[in-house]
């Protein structure tokens, strides 16, 4: 493992930059008939905010209390604004939270 100085440390943190990260949850209608073809058009609007450049990471979560986290690239007004508009979330079958936090721009999944 490398050897991090504080000087590299603190080089490194001036180069953040905020996100907003949103945490899905299942909601009250998951379970509901049709639900499933709610999740699918909210998995094609993920697609479209990702080309857009808004959604930079998507993880669908199958295996927990939670339904997947997202990395978004604007505030978290405008992450509110954009998730109310949600299918899934306007029909209650996800619910959502945000969170403002920062990051290195560049970064990415190998």
């Amino acid at each position: 493992m490398p050897t991090i100085s504080d000087d590299f440390m603190k080089r490194m943190m001036g180069k953040t930059k905020q996100y907003c990260i949103v945490i899905l949850k299942p909601g009250p209608h998951r379970h509901d008939e049709g639900a499933d073809k709610i999740i699918w058009e909210h998995g094609r609007r993920n697609f479209a905010l990702r080309e857009e450049g808004l959604l930079s990471i998507v993880c669908p979560i199958s295996e927990s209390t939670l339904a997947g986290v997202g990395i978004f690239n604007a505030s978290v007004e405008e992450v509110q604004t954009i998730m109310d508009e949600d299918p899934a979330v306007k029909a209650g079958v996800l619910l959502y939270e945000t969170y403002m936090t920062r990051s290195f721009p560049g970064d990415s999944l190998p």
